[in-house]
């Protein structure tokens, strides 16, 4: 008997590796072809009518905020930095404990101000509204509130509180490029179909230095465990959301850093108020809501790297990181469980969420289970040790081999690191991954599957915070090659001269009043 289950498991095995070694591939050539797709599409000619144009859409940027005193200003300042012809900046206190928001009155000059706050989607108790006397600073809105729990119910209050037809989501800990809004309101503007989301690059902000709220150097941290995160993230984003882009099939939009159609997203019902997966629940739910209507959409993905966001710096943090996000995982595919292999949903309901819950959700049951298995096969002496070691060691190869791709991709693309000693300390990243952090994302996947099971309570807003010293008083010459930008990181995108919808009607606007009318707001 013991035979045959060994038999069965060796098989699975087999399969299960198999199949998620073609995934891989797969989307490396999705990916391939998306990115080189962007490319030949996205100018700078664009970017510059549409800053200078009257017509481009306005756009609230959200950012909840609880318990971030070491950051907030440096990171609200950056927002107000960004640069698009009509915006505003909405702040949400969700209750903070320290001195978030007295810093921002201090710093802003706010005063408590009345605000036409219509509750469009329900939350915890809204308390009052900020805004600054002080014309510099007048797109700027600060909503305190109650603390609700979670990140989503802040941006629901955000949502409530926001006036222009399309939002970006992001943290209070993220430093934007600045041309972030540009960017990524063109894939809604060019297609021909309603872009419900929009979603870019995330990169790691530790070690990069930081002026005034704006990115001028971009080095890969030098922290094991930040360096890790920045490896992780350059592969999902690159590798994953950019191939998955390619088939209309992103799973999710980062909360870190998305563009939304905000009139969906309210009619979606808003962000699940309890939900620790606000990103991927958010774009379900729209999806969700645009199929059950019977309209097409897309989910947009660009390759840039619009946002740097602090990655926990240690173990500790990590873990509660983590493992809040495993445990929202869990709560997403228990609360639209209806979508798994449902025919009725297309892509979404036959190929990711499948994919997603097969490949990540299962995981690392997958992989503790067998772990286990193996040490009991080792005991019983079941282990074939002329084929194990091979094994083990195709796996550790095409794992490394395929962050090695994305890395030389990503430079030989992008090229946002000045020097080949911060390529190479991401290739020995690359080596010591499965090795050493793989094995903790495990650990930390199944607690947060425990904490979900056994109805733990996880509160957002745990990540203790270095906060980004002056880099004026610290900046370094290395080598006199330091190449800065200012932060607008515009690699890849001066090439090709295709255009099409908002810009063609840019180009022609002067001999039609008709050809593109302004978004209402």
């Amino acid at each position: 008997m013991l035979e045959i289950f060994v038999k069965i498991y060796e098989y699975f095995i087999f399969f299960y590796a198999t199949s998620l070694i073609f995934s891989y591939i797969l989307l490396a050539i999705f990916s391939f072809i998306a990115i080189n797709r962007y490319k030949s599409y996205n100018t700078d000619n664009d970017d510059e009518e549409l800053l200078s144009s009257p017509l481009a859409p306005g756009i609230s940027v959200i950012a909840p905020a609880y318990n971030e005193e070491k950051t907030i200003i440096i990171n609200v300042k950056s927002l107000l930095t960004l640069n698009y012809p009509l915006f505003e900046v909405i702040i949400v206190n969700d209750g903070s404990k320290d001195k978030t928001l007295d810093l921002l009155i201090e710093e802003f000059d706010l005063v408590e101000a009345p605000f036409a706050y219509v509750e469009k989607i329900k939350t915890q108790p809204y308390k009052r509204t900020f805004k600054s006397k002080n014309p510099k600073y007048e797109i700027l809105t600060v909503v305190d509130k109650e603390n609700g729990g979670t990140k989503a119910d802040a941006f629901n209050a955000g949502l409530n509180a926001s006036i222009f037809p399309y939002y970006l989501n992001t943290d209070v800990d993220c430093i934007l490029a600045r041309n972030t809004l540009s960017k990524m309101i063109k894939p809604i503007l060019n297609s021909k179909v309603t872009v419900i989301a929009v979603g870019a690059t995330l990169r790691m902000s530790n070690n990069c230095e930081i002026e005034e709220g704006i990115i001028t150097r971009v080095r890969p941290p030098k922290a094991l465990i930040p360096r890790f995160q920045e490896l992780e993230y350059i592969r999902s984003y690159l590798l994953g959301k950019m191939g998955w882009e390619l088939i209309n099939s992103v799973p999710n939009v980062s909360g870190g850093l998305g563009m939304f159609n905000k009139e969906i997203a309210i009619k979606a019902g808003g962000y699940g108020a309890d939900s620790h997966a606000e990103d991927m629940d958010m774009l379900t739910r729209m999806a969700v809501h645009m199929m059950n209507n019977r309209l097409d959409y897309k989910i947009g993905y660009i390759p840039l790297s619009c946002c740097w966001t602090e990655g926990p710096p240690n173990i500790q943090i990590l873990g509660r990181q983590r493992t809040r996000w495993a445990s929202g995982l869990f709560q997403m595919f228990s609360d639209h469980r209806r979508i798994l292999f449902n025919p009725k949903y297309r892509r979404m309901g036959l190929i990711t969420f499948p994919y997603t819950f097969i490949y990540e959700f299962l995981a690392p049951i997958i992989e503790t289970f067998g772990l286990l298995f193996s040490i009991f096969l080792l005991f019983y002496g079941y282990v074939n040790w002329n084929f194990a070691p091979l094994i083990l060691l195709y796996s550790y190869t095409f794992a490394i081999m395929i962050s090695s791709i994305v890395i030389i991709w990503d430079q030989m693309t992008f090229k946002y690191y000045n020097t080949t000693r911060e390529v190479l300390s991401l290739f020995i990243t690359a080596f010591i991954e499965p090795i050493f952090y793989h094995p903790l994302i495990v650990f930390f996947s199944l607690k947060g599957y425990f904490s979900f099971i056994t109805s733990q309570e996880l509160a957002w807003g745990t990540m203790t915070r270095q906060g980004f010293e002056n880099d004026d008083k610290k900046k370094k010459s290395d080598g006199g090659n330091e190449n800065k930008n200012d932060g607008n990181n515009n690699p890849g995108d001066n090439s090709g001269d295709k255009k099409s919808g908002f810009f063609e009607k840019l180009k022609n606007k002067k001999s039609s009043n008709n050809d593109f009318e302004p978004l209402k707001t």
